[in-house]
């Protein structure tokens, strides 16, 4: 395995984990975000008010995105599974 190759896996690897990953922080940030304004609005500090809707909100985006999410990862690993006989030549 060359350099190139390596550096392949690894922008790869890296753009995988940043495609899967946004939507589920993204939302959180929104939510967070939103009830922060909410509760700078109210002058209402509980913190269970954060935890709970970004908790809610994080549970439905991998409920809703779930399958795409396992189905990407999984085809991420069988195309790197199939690379191996190239990385040993």
């Amino acid at each position: 395995m060359d350099l190139g190759s390596a550096a392949y896996i690894f922008k790869t690897a890296v753009m995988q984990i940043l495609v899967l990953a946004a939507p589920v922080l993204g939302v959180s940030l929104a939510v967070g975000l939103l009830v922060a304004v909410f509760q700078a609005a109210t002058s209402l500090q509980e913190q269970t008010l954060t935890f709970v809707p970004k908790l809610i909100a994080v549970l439905l985006v991998l409920m809703l995105l779930g399958t795409w999410m396992f189905t990407s990862m999984s085809e991420y690993a069988v195309h790197l599974l199939n690379m191996i006989p190239d990385m040993i030549r």
